[in-house]
């Protein structure tokens, strides 16, 4: 089943198709639109420090503390949880309310989390306030990628999508060296005190800067309410579009993909430290800036390359237009994934000196284009196959990873212990090898897919 505008993705009722072509896409000019994803990507960045920050502070804070480093690190797991609690609450709200408020609420509850946690004298408090901070940015990604869609055509979509992406993963290459070097050089609690402010200043600038990018479509009854008359919304109804094969097939995809990061980095004080001889907080932040750099150079080129799949395929199709065809990004640099935590195991335990970490750093490097390759064209995706419900989607695809990759943040360090590292990234392999092939799948049958489950499909305006 294939789309064009005349031919919609789904026939029916629950099909939307949207405002005008120059309405929705021309209301704002290019300088415009740069100053929207400028700003939405510093939102997005936030919550990549918020996590990415904290990973390397772990043996100081434990210490600091008294308690252990796998106790702390449950501070990990818990900020993934509250990243997707979160995240469903900001996108079924924007898009009742609209983007701009959804900033404008949650910037205040990250700044109290963010002080809260600098201010922890136990295990307890700290959780609890890792919780509170890590929910109020967790709008960051899902309400910023749906502003993405909001003001950008399907063949433009990806490569905004993936300028959008790299900036926010910037801070996978940035956060734990600031991190590490904070806890070494400075304090880990005066960072957190650092984070709090970043998020009054994100505030200002969306009060400032950021106008309301939602389509008139997606607001509910916006216009007749404002943000003081408050309006029940269940947010976990955003997970009911997990039941469409697609983009439950894509979700896995991207977890797996997620898993093997986790797996190289969220255990690298006692892996790459640990064999090498690396105690320096800041030495071991600047381990995860390989990963990082990856992440930051590949979204903007697998986001182009999505758009340029689009555009080559609809020309093969004589103008029809397909949007499994966005996923054939993925085959181009997704087997870095599994090949990459595979070498990881391999050099760590067999090689050692500074070639062992050179290699590493390379597999490192891998990783993140890999991840990137996976996670950028499927984001624009599901905004594409979902435009109306873009936030929503995304928060969905988000919470659901979480509750993949939550007990895997938790498990990796006992696993290692248990198993082995060659094991444990043995298993992280076989996982991302399944989902580069669920990939390959939803390409082969995603028009069949569609047609399994109607989810209230967008037709999007080409």
């Amino acid at each position: 089943m294939y789309s064009s505008e005349q031919n919609p993705l789904l026939e029916g009722d629950r099909v939307h198709i949207p405002d005008d072509l120059d309405s929705v896409y021309n209301r704002f000019n290019k300088a415009q639109k740069n100053v929207i994803v400028f700003i939405v990507s510093f939102a997005g960045l936030l919550p990549m420090f918020v996590t990415g920050t904290f990973v390397p502070s772990i043996p100081q804070i434990a210490h600091d503390l008294d308690s252990t480093g796998a106790a702390v690190s449950l501070a990990v797991s818990l900020s993934v949880f509250a990243n997707a609690i979160g995240g469903l609450v900001w996108a079924a709200y924007s898009s009742f309310y609209g983007r701009r408020p959804m900033y404008l609420w949650g910037m205040p509850i990250l700044c109290i989390g963010s002080f809260g946690v600098a201010a922890s004298t136990s295990l307890e408090r700290l959780l609890f306030w890792r919780f509170v901070q890590a929910f109020g940015c967790a709008g960051g990604v899902p309400v910023g990628a749906a502003a993405i869609g909001d003001i950008y055509r399907v063949e433009q979509r990806g490569t905004a999508m993936g300028i959008f992406f790299g900036a926010c993963l910037l801070g996978v290459a940035l956060s734990p060296i600031t991190g590490g070097t904070a806890a070494h050089y400075w304090s880990w609690r005066s960072l957190q005190w650092s984070l709090g402010l970043w998020g009054f200043i994100e505030m200002g600038f969306v009060f400032l800067f950021l106008p309301e990018t939602s389509h008139s479509h997606s607001g509910g009854i916006r216009g007749l309410t404002t943000p003081f008359n408050f309006v029940w919304i269940n947010p976990f109804s955003s997970l009911w579009l997990l039941r469409s094969p697609n983009i439950m097939a894509v979700t896995l995809a991207n977890a797996s993909a997620m898993v093997t990061e986790y797996v190289l980095l969220i255990p690298i004080a006692y892996t790459i430290g640990a064999r090498y001889h690396i105690s320096n907080e800041a030495l071991i932040g600047a381990c995860f800036l390989p990963s990082g750099l990856g992440n930051f150079i590949a979204s903007p080129i697998a986001g182009r390359l999505s758009d340029t799949m689009i555009e080559k395929w609809k020309a093969r199709r004589k103008g029809i237009w397909v949007p499994e065809d966005r996923l054939r990004a993925v085959l181009v640099g997704g087997l870095f994934v599994p090949l990459s935590v595979c070498l990881s195991g391999l050099v760590t335990t067999y090689i050692a000196g500074p070639s062992g970490l050179i290699l590493n750093l390379l597999c490192f490097f891998m990783n993140g284009i890999g991840v990137d390759f996976v996670l950028t064209p499927i984001g624009s995706y599901n905004v594409d196959v979902l435009q109306s419900r873009s936030a929503e989607v995304i928060a969905a695809v988000t919470a659901f990873r979480a509750i993949i990759l939550a007990p895997v943040t938790a498990v990796v360090l006992p696993s290692i212990e248990t198993l082995g590292l060659v094991a444990t990234n043995g298993i992280a392999t076989m996982i991302a090898i399944i989902g580069y092939g669920l990939i390959a799948l939803t390409i082969r049958y995603g028009d069949q897919m569609r047609a399994w489950v109607d989810v209230g499909y967008t037709v999007v305006n080409m």
